[in-house]
């Protein structure tokens, strides 16, 4: 039970209810003076301390020690007499036993101050915010060497105001080191300081390619994927946009034109406003619309054409749709009493009123898919293994809408193919930046400029194995550290945190 213990000699051990109290000293040996390191066993005096110790049977344990103060048998010592310690158990000035503030340290690293104090009460180690704080501050941090392939990325300490640098291991996930800015001057001077980097993992951030370019000139930039690829992703989407009036034909006609209209209209009224000098606030008053809503439909280019996918509950109607689909297509001019009459033969035992908003809804029409931009939009960056029969015939409506989706659709599906590092994508990838500026998307076009001015990085990215995803996990991580510490933390605090093992 008290095997943490064995190093001093338990005298005695009382059930004090709500703790239990142990009674020890110290082993009479010699021990050696802190000074000159000459063993000493003549004793000068006796000192109590009292300690913590890790809980037994959910109840604290204190232990009352009493130490030797002993006297250096060399003369003219420094140390004329010193205070023996317990090396491995007690640590000077300490009132907790070593491996209770390892455990108390470990609670700390995980929760940080108050969820650590919480739990500790729970544990019967009870202790504040703040020696949860002080015992997590004194874990040291793990000596690493420096990678030969790092993996760069920003994080924000207060979004859109404050940011901050994360550096890690790109090849194992290691965090290396954490500075308190993302501006060019702060990287550039830590990598001067650490030389030995051969290869860097970043985004498109211009300021990181420019530090990495003055500090560490033959190293080699790599471009991350997941970011080309989430380029192009927004890219797409404002290509389907733009084309909406071509693919959105393939939508019926069906309720819903009045929300579009108003939009419209709403668009126009705050835009008209604003062209007067009109501030948000005061559009709002004057509108009668939320603020949030006037600044939403402010940033807008151009009203919104919104084509929402009507979300329908089964009905008794959907096993007899076919039939009700045909009849209608041989005889438009059927009576719905017929049709009712028909379906009612055939085993439909629901209203005639369910019957009639059925058909009002266009839900008794033909297979022409309905569909919104975000989802077109989806349907085209999707892996087309992963995609349903109804989803695949979908989007080869909305391909052949016109030759700029055509084309587009064609285009996201070679780059794509560019994302998995292969020797040879770099000559691929002039090919299809080639294509991309010979069509009429001038998004893409904007795109491939990105790519021509971050050429050799992007070169490296789409051909070396590399890339920024484990650092990627390390902002997740930090995330959750700075939920759990709600902003009430400094950087010291959370750098330390992020670079714990």
């Amino acid at each position: 039970m008290f095997s943490g213990l064995s190093a001093l000699v338990v005298e005695d051990v009382t059930d004090d209810g709500d703790k239990v109290v142990v009674t020890a000293r110290t082993r009479d040996v010699a021990v050696p003076c802190p000074a000159c390191r000459t063993p000493a066993a003549r004793v000068h005096g006796y000192h109590r301390r009292t300690v913590r110790d890790v809980p037994v049977d959910g109840r604290p344990v204190v232990v009352h020690l009493r130490v030797r103060r002993l006297v250096c048998p060399v003369l003219g010592c420094s140390r004329q007499t010193f205070r023996e310690q317990i090396p491995g158990l007690l640590k000077r000035h300490q009132r907790r036993t070593v491996r209770l503030a390892g455990q108390i340290s470990q609670v700390a690293r995980e929760l940080c101050g108050r969820a650590a104090a919480r739990l500790a009460a729970l544990l019967a180690v009870p202790v504040s915010r703040s020696t949860a704080l002080r015992h997590l501050r004194r874990l040291p941090l793990p000596k690493q060497a420096i990678p030969r392939v790092i993996g760069v990325d920003d994080f924000a300490l207060r979004r859109r105001h404050r940011y901050a640098t994360v550096i890690t291991d790109a090849e194992t996930g290691r965090r290396i080191a954490v500075l308190p800015d993302r501006e060019r001057a702060t990287l550039e001077s830590w990598l001067r300081e650490h030389p030995g980097i051969e290869v860097v993992c970043r985004d498109g951030s211009a300021t990181y390619a420019e530090a990495v370019r003055r500090a560490l000139p033959d190293a080699v930039q790599v471009s991350d994927r997941w970011h080309l690829w989430r380029n192009l992703c927004d890219k797409a989407q404002l290509e389907v946009r733009a084309h909406a009036g071509c693919w959105a034909t393939i939508n019926p006609p069906r309720p819903g034109g009045i929300r579009e209209q108003t939009t419209r209209e709403r668009w126009n009224k705050i835009h008209d406003l604003l062209g007067q000098g009109i501030g948000l606030l005061d559009c709002s008053r004057r509108l009668g619309l939320a603020l949030n809503t006037v600044k939403r439909h402010a940033r807008m280019p151009e009203p919104q054409a919104l084509r929402l996918t009507p979300a329908y509950r089964p009905t008794l109607v959907d096993p007899y749709r076919e039939h009700l689909r045909r009849r209608r297509a041989e005889e438009p001019a059927v009576p719905v009493t017929h049709l009712l009459e028909e379906i009612r033969e055939l085993g439909y035992t629901g209203s005639a009123n369910l019957l009639v908003r059925y058909l009002n809804q266009g839900r008794a029409e033909g297979d022409r898919p309905v569909t919104t931009v975000r989802h077109a939009g989806r349907l085209l960056l999707t892996d087309p293994v992963n995609l349903r029969p109804k989803e695949t015939a979908l989007l080869e409506k909305i391909a052949a809408a016109c030759p700029e989706m055509t084309a587009l659709a064609d285009l996201i599906r070679d780059f794509a193919a560019l994302l998995k590092p292969a020797e040879g994508n770099d000559t691929k990838l002039t090919d299809w930046i080639t294509a991309a500026r010979a069509v009429a998307l001038p998004h893409l076009h904007s795109l491939t400029n990105g790519l021509e001015i971050d050429r050799p990085a992007v070169n490296a990215g789409l051909t070396l194995p590399y890339h920024n995803g484990r650092t990627e996990g390390v902002n997740t991580r930090t995330k959750r550290i700075m939920r759990q510490m709600h902003g009430r933390a400094g950087f010291d605090l959370l750098r330390h945190r992020i670079l714990l093992p």
